[in-house]
């Protein structure tokens, strides 16, 4: 199989190359523990994001307020456990979502497609796009199990899921297979805005670090430093998605699995806009900079690092 090659600035792999399938496995488990760092801040970025929804019926619920007293709050009503929850449908979600991701991506650099015009971004878009819809279901589960409170500090509706096995035999049971997509509409343009931004400002970045020669070329705070700037991009052009995919997921649904409050992501956003105005739609912007900056920071620079890692492996054993 021909390996990556990214030598020029648009690739990802400052010189190292892997095959895709090699960064199929990097990719995800890169992701997966940056997850473990940074689920507590989606946990409250989650709540956070789903206050106001019931304005309209005239009850609005705002038992969060701020960042650090909505840590409190959750560890208060839940335990410091309840920061973790969700936390395997997380992992599940990471990998799935990523190893797609990463895969797509990898095979877009090994085609040279990202040499081109505007390839970082749109290769970055179609992997977030595919990794997105596999791991939708994943993401639905991990999003309903970290809204789930007791009664005083509830926002959003409260699906009273147990475990992620249990959520997936009981979404399975009453919506059919379909069910476990619902909210997909939303997750898969907020994925493909991120993922774009991510691994184009990424690359770019980590190119420009190394030609201001502030570091050493092959440290790892040049992928530091790229992942650093890179999250910046992803967390304004994600959040106003990323509001919007979690009030969709967490809606309940009637019996044939159509959304009770929205009817998609553009009808979504509009209701966010008109009820809550828009700066609603950057609801839990400080606790989503916080969780996607250092998840961008971290899964970035976790990839970059187990890259160069298996790109010597690879050459010693060859």
């Amino acid at each position: 199989m021909p390996l990556t090659r990214a030598q020029k600035a648009t690739g990802p792999e400052a010189g190292e190359t892997v095959p895709p399938v090699v960064d199929l496995v990097l990719g995800a488990s890169a992701c997966c523990l940056a997850c473990v760092f940074t689920n507590p801040l989606e946990v409250v970025k989650t709540r956070l994001q789903l206050q106001g929804e019931l304005q309209a019926q005239g009850t609005y619920p705002r038992p969060y307020r701020g960042f650090m007293a909505s840590v409190a709050a959750v560890a208060r009503a839940d335990g410091l456990w309840g920061l973790q929850k969700g936390l395997a449908a997380g992992l599940l979600y990471q990998g799935l979502m990523n190893s797609v991701r990463f895969y797509c991506y990898s095979l877009a650099c090994q085609a040279g497609l990202t040499q081109q015009p505007g390839g970082t971004v749109v290769a970055g878009a179609v992997a977030g796009a595919l990794g997105a819809f596999v791991g939708s279901p994943a993401y639905l589960i991990k999003t309903q199990l970290q809204a789930q409170t007791v009664a005083e500090m509830a926002v959003g509706h409260q699906h009273n899921h147990q475990t992620l096995l249990g959520a997936l035999e009981t979404i399975w049971r009453q919506q059919g297979l379909v069910g476990l997509w619902q909210g997909v509409g939303g997750a898969v343009p907020r994925v493909m805005v991120g993922s774009a931004a991510q691994l184009a400002t990424f690359t770019s970045a980590k190119a420009w670090v190394q030609e201001q020669q502030w570091l050493p070329a092959d440290s790892w705070l040049v992928a530091l430093a790229g992942g650093m700037i890179s999250s910046i991009a992803v967390v304004v052009v994600m959040t106003p998605f990323d509001v919007a995919s979690t009030r969709l997921y967490n809606q309940p649904v009637d019996r044939a699995g159509r959304g009770q409050l929205y009817g998609g992501l553009t009808n979504c956003m509009v209701k966010i806009w008109r009820q809550e105005g828009p700066l609603a739609l950057y609801k839990g912007l400080g606790p989503a900079y916080l969780r996607l900056g250092p998840h961008t920071i971290l899964s970035m620079l976790f990839w970059d690092e187990l890259r160069k890692l298996a790109g010597r492996a690879q050459h010693q054993g060859t």
